[in-house]
């Protein structure tokens, strides 16, 4: 399945709700929240109190992007505002499996983050324990970059990968993303993706739809 994952980030803070009602009436699924710490990226964006005041205000799946260092001390709290999937970075975890079991345990899906120059290989012997994989395709921490082209390799040699094993992994993409490279990504594989400026920019209901319909028009000639 294709999913689209309008990052919060990029919304309008004065109007969150009216801007996830909006995506949410277009069709996207998941809601993508990124909880930074300042440590791991150099930014600081939310945390718990606003994941858990947005949860009253949408049924969408609450896809937390975890750029935070150790992230598994905070899966309960997350878990508890209201996450339904909680993805950390491997570069993040001192031991990467334990950290997977520490957020699978609260009851979350679970997904690993790679950083653009983190090679697919680091997560070779944790596919099967997760969920989705989340190719960063530009260096995390600030919105609006500009996609990063070698990491769509990246995506083509993880959907190799996860075929090989018999998985059905999501692949996220998440950086960069516009409707002049959706389409690319997910020919190469990917099936969730992530976009912030070019969602919430202008009329994020329409612009949302525009996305979906590309999904379609993909899944019509044949893509993956």
């Amino acid at each position: 399945m294709r999913i689209l994952a309008p990052s919060l980030l990029a919304a309008d803070f004065k109007n969150l709700e009216r801007d996830i009602k909006a995506v949410e009436k277009a069709g996207a699924m998941y809601l993508h929240l990124d909880v930074m710490d300042g440590t791991f990226v150099p930014s600081i964006s939310f945390g718990m109190p606003v994941i858990r005041a947005l949860r009253s205000c949408t049924d969408m799946v609450f896809d937390v992007h975890m750029m935070v260092e150790e992230p598994a001390r905070y899966a309960d709290d997350m878990r508890e505002s209201g996450a339904d999937l909680i993805c950390i970075h491997a570069e993040a975890c001192r031991h990467l499996d334990s950290s997977i079991a520490r957020v699978r345990q609260t009851g979350a899906k679970v997904g690993v983050a790679l950083n653009p120059a983190t090679p697919v290989s680091a997560v070779d012997l944790v596919l099967p324990l997760v969920d989705m994989v989340l190719v960063m395709t530009v260096n995390p921490g600030f919105g609006g970059q500009k996609f990063i082209p070698y990491t769509l390799d990246k995506v083509k040699d993880l959907r190799r990968r996860i075929d090989e094993l018999g998985l059905d992994t999501d692949i996220q993409v998440d950086g960069g993303v516009t409707l002049n490279n959706a389409g690319e990504l997910l020919r190469a594989g990917a099936n969730v993706l992530v976009a912030g400026t070019a969602v919430f920019k202008g009329d994020a209901g329409e612009n949302a739809g525009r996305f979906l319909e590309l999904f379609d028009t993909v899944q019509g000639s044949g893509g993956l």
